[in-house]
């Protein structure tokens, strides 16, 4: 098994409950087992900051696919969400990004794996340090606890007082 961990997020319709259906979607699907699901924050864009705020948080999915597998298997999700890529970083109704996948590192012209932007984004590193403050970071060898105490993001991300979205 693998441990893929995703960012999801969304700022368009009924934010709460598409991230629901999408997190339960990909848990249901054959060799993935939901392992944990961070609170819910609610968060100022990022890049486009002339949209909605989203809402965000961080699974965890045990996984027997390998890597471009689970990869598509997101990109899938966001489709079934009515997705379109149009802007980079606007407005959208779903977002699955692919953080970490156990400790590989991976570059090719369509996927980078960890993440780019995970260690520099508080609306990331937030919901990802409640799910798992010890993960190491394997470029940058620093846990996420360390690596949010050293963020210099200064955006706004507030944790909503209820239950995880899959709480419901």
């Amino acid at each position: 098994m693998h441990l893929a961990t995703v960012g999801v997020g969304s700022n368009l319709g009924d934010r709460e409950a598409i991230m629901r259906d999408a997190i339960l979607w990909i848990g249901a699907q054959p060799g993935n087992i939901l392992r944990a699901c961070s609170s819910l924050y609610e968060t100022e864009p990022f890049g486009n900051t002339d949209q909605e705020w989203f809402l965000n948080c961080v699974i965890q999915v045990d996984t027997s696919l390998p890597l471009k597998e689970f990869f598509r298997l997101l990109q899938e999700g966001e489709d079934r969400s009515g997705r379109t890529r149009t802007e980079r970083w606007g407005p959208r109704l779903l977002d699955l990004d692919l953080l970490f996948f156990n400790d590989t590192v991976h570059s090719d012209a369509v996927l980078t794996v960890p993440h780019p932007g995970v260690a520099v984004r508080r609306f990331v590193m937030e919901p990802l340090c409640e799910v798992a403050p010890d993960l190491v970071h394997p470029l940058l060898k620093k846990t996420v606890r360390v690596l949010l105490d050293e963020l210099g993001d200064s955006s706004r991300v507030v944790r909503l007082d209820r239950p995880s979205v899959l709480a419901h």
